[in-house]
Formats: structure tokens, sequence, C-alpha cells
């Protein structure tokens, strides 16, 4: 087995329910067994994927610290101890890549002001698998996270975003709650230029992965439906 490195190690986790060893390096897989203190996302989706990738995984040797939207910023220094008694720390997200929108970068950010060693692992991302298969600029983009719930605030992102795209030529990348998908593309392609390309990436890298890119024209007289199926939307023109 590779010896670790006192360093924090950032293990990406699948987006979907297939086997661990489809979307990650076996590497990865072993670098788990060495590492006993965690910080991640939500306790029991990182236990499934600890179990997931090792049945004989010893959890209840291990610590878990929870580090999530409702941490407290001051308690995150914190979550360095074991890293600074030369123990190497694993952050594991619910779903792809830690710290890519992600509470594990406030993590990260503390390691780096601290100047100790990360080390991110390679493993699948919604957003760059999105993009890949968009068709789209994969050389000037941006990610907007959710948009707006209020719908004033909402339709101004949207213009600013479509500025974007006319004189940046810069892609824009976005994701909804899973059971709004269908009235997201609904209102796109009633808000937004008919000319305007949207691509819907949907459940990506599992047994239903479907990546679509239409005119918005189209996307208007066509049949879908992601209702809760995890989404990325990307536009362009």
């Amino acid at each position: 087995m590779e010896e670790l490195r006192p360093a924090l190690y950032l293990f990406p986790v699948g987006l979907s329910d297939v086997g661990l060893t489809e979307v990650l390096p076996q590497r990865n897989l072993d670098l788990l067994r060495g590492i006993r203190h965690f910080v991640v996302e939500n306790l029991r989706s990182a236990r499934r994927f600890l179990r997931a990738a090792h049945r004989d995984f010893p959890i209840d040797e291990c610590q878990f610290t929870e580090l999530n939207e409702h941490t407290p910023a001051g308690a995150v220094e914190s979550m360095l101890a074991p890293l600074l008694k030369g123990q190497p720390i694993g952050v594991i997200s619910e779903a792809g890549c830690p710290a890519v929108a992600d509470p594990g970068a406030d993590l990260v950010a503390a390691a780096q002001r601290r100047g100790l060693e990360v080390i991110p692992l390679v493993g699948p991302n919604s957003l760059l698998l999105g993009l890949m298969a968009s068709g789209f600029n994969g050389q000037r983009f941006a990610f907007e996270g959710y948009l707006p719930i209020d719908e004033g605030e909402r339709r101004k992102r949207l213009n600013e975003m479509t500025r974007r795209i006319d004189r940046e030529r810069q892609t824009q990348i976005f994701i909804e709650t899973p059971y709004r998908n269908n009235k997201l593309i609904s209102e796109l392609a009633s808000l937004l230029p008919a000319r305007m390309l949207l691509c819907v990436a949907s459940d990506l890298t599992g047994p239903r992965q479907s990546v679509k890119t239409l005119p918005l024209e189209r996307w208007r007289k066509e049949k879908y439906d992601y209702n809760k199926i995890p989404t990325i939307f990307l536009l362009y023109s």
C-alpha cells in the first residue's frame, strides 16, 4: 500500500449509483485504507462510500467531522488538528469532487493559509463532464450555482448571463433543485432568446445518462422529463 504523506487528501465520490471502480481509479480506493481522520459533508453518505470502497473498512476506528452549509466559519480551522500532528485527513463530499461548489473549499483554504499540503485526487465532476459533452466554449466558462429564487432577481441573473455569452463568449453553467428541473427548462425557453443554446446534462456517469444540446426554440417543443434527476444546465449561443 502506498505510504500516505501528512496532507489533506480530496477524495471524489461517484455522481450516480454505479460501481466505484467504474468512475474512480483504484489508487483512490487504496489510499482510503490509510486514513482514519475524515472531514465529510454528510456522515451517512460518507460511511456508505467507505463501505462501498471496502467492505471491511474499519469505520469504527475512524474520526469523522461534518463540514456543511451549517458549520460555523470559526469551527473550520480546528478540523485540521490531526494534520498538524502529522496524520493525513481525507475530505469527502456527498457527490463529485470535494471543494468544487462544496463546503470543503473552506477547509482547503484553511490548509493553504497554513502552508499544509493539499492533494486533489482524480474523479468525476459533473460541471466538467457536462461542459465536455455540451459542444460549448471550454476555454471561457463560469459556474453560477443555483439561480436566485426571487423572480425579479432570477430574471436579472439570466439577463447578466446572456450578456456574458454575447459579449465574452463565456459558457454559463448552473444547477437547480432536481424536482424543479422541468420547470427551469420551460422557464428558460420562454424568457431567453430562441437562438440561444441550452445543454441539459442529466444523470452523468449513471444508467440514465443523457446530454442534449438544442436551441431554446427546440426545447419549447421537445418532450422531456428530468424530474428528480441530478442535472447540470449550460447556456451558450
